[in-house]
């Protein structure tokens, strides 16, 4: 079924009830094991808490776009709200912008940038995130790039977090279809923006004019010496879940980008504190005015991007831990899952399928045991599209009529 026509569907049978929902992604969930035969991160955790909803749910693996597909952070979420994330695109730059807050206007272009480290004689990267400068650098450095100024566009910098910062470029005729200046390797140079339609070129110029500007004004700074951008586009205008599903839907997230990601699908984003307990509170404060609560954990995906195999064990058996006081407020559903996956040992987003676990009052255990890759393989979901969790989800609340006379 196309997205579109489940969408149709979704608004046709949603039904209100009391049934609350708690979507739990946990960023990047999905692993490998360091060595053949051994155990995935997820594997190796000391997991009770998950292993009982997993032994009491059902399981299966998850792709969120498709086979061999390795996705991004915003199509993995879009699939994971119900959007068909092949339907529905969104650039890395406006789910940045959107988490910030940032006004944006009607054809504005928006874009991700990376503070990253070059080689001063080569001009090669030698790390990607600038060794992940504290967002208060950022905040300098991005004031520093507000001088620069473009002909006949406004031009807007602002810090996001840590390395990450927003362009916002605003003016007649502007073009998003634009490649990317991150080359993702270590070793080779950033590269120019070049317009992928021919409409494209004078926004690609003035992108290039831009770094040319931003190399000379880092020049001297240590370790963010120069800029990466990425994910141009104009806000998609997507469906809203209220719309479709019929929710009070809230996002609890502490990376903008995911923040924003939840505005553009119409949630309520909860303002939050930067730990896992500071997110749980957030939960319970918030619990009885929702019937859809989006969970984020950023963690995992960090120390997976890092290669920290233990690092990546120890977040999810964070999470495991506080999992009880989740559960002790009394949701009707509850999924566990992840965007995407992202191995240690790949240091990398992978094509890999996601475990995931629904459990609810009304679902059929299918007698998985562990919440892991191995165990999630054996289980009654199956390997399926991560589009689909949003229609069993309701379902399992009591919230979608029948189909059908």
């Amino acid at each position: 079924m196309t997205s579109d026509a489940t969408f149709a569907l979704m608004r046709e049978l949603h039904q209100t009830g009391p049934g609350k929902i708690l979507l739990l992604v946990m960023d990047g969930l999905g692993g490998l094991p360091l060595e053949p035969g051994g155990l995935t991160e997820l594997e190796t955790a000391h997991t009770p808490n998950l292993d009982r909803l997993a032994a009491e749910g059902i399981c299966g693996l998850a792709e969120p776009v498709g086979p061999g597909i390795t996705p991004g952070s915003g199509p993995g979420h879009l699939a994971l709200f119900g959007y068909d994330p092949l339907r529905y695109t969104i650039g890395r730059g406006i789910l940045e912008a959107c988490g910030i807050g940032f006004p944006l206007e009607p054809g504005d272009i928006a874009l991700r940038g990376n503070f990253c480290t070059v080689d001063p004689q080569t001009g090669a990267i030698t790390d990607r995130r600038a060794g992940r400068i504290p967002t208060e650098v950022n905040a300098r450095l991005t004031a520093k790039l507000r001088k620069i100024q473009l002909p006949d566009v406004q031009v807007f910098v602002e810090p996001v977090k840590e390395y990450r910062f927003v362009l916002v470029l605003r003016g007649e005729g502007l073009r998003p279809e634009l490649s990317e200046t991150d080359p993702q390797r270590l070793g080779a140079a950033p590269l120019p923006v070049e317009p992928l339609v021919p409409e494209a070129q004078r926004t690609a110029d003035l992108l290039n004019q831009w770094l040319a500007e931003a190399r000379r004004l880092l020049a001297d700074e240590h370790p963010a010496n120069m800029v990466t951008l990425r994910g141009a586009a104009r806000d998609p205008g997507l469906p809203k879940m209220g719309e479709v599903y019929g929710l009070r839907a809230a996002a609890i997230a502490t990376y903008p980008m995911y923040r924003g990601l939840a505005r553009l699908v119409g949630m309520d984003v909860l303002p939050t504190g930067e730990t896992l307990e500071d997110e749980v509170a957030t939960l319970k404060a918030h619990w009885e005015a929702y019937d859809f609560f989006y969970f984020h954990v950023k963690k995992t995906d960090s120390a997976g991007e890092d290669g920290d195999f233990t690092r990546k064990v120890r977040v999810i058996e964070e999470v495991d831990a506080l999992l009880p006081e989740m559960l002790a407020l009394g949701p009707q559903v509850v999924i566990v899952t992840g965007d995407h996956s992202t191995p240690a040992l790949l240091r990398s987003h992978s094509w890999h399928p996601v475990p995931t676990l629904l459990w609810s009052r009304h679902c059929r255990a299918d007698g998985v045991r562990q919440f892991g890759e191995t165990a999630c393989a054996g289980g009654a979901l199956g390997r399926f599209p991560s589009k689909d969790l949003m229609p069993l989800a309701l379902a399992n609340a009591l919230r979608l009529n029948k189909f059908g006379a």
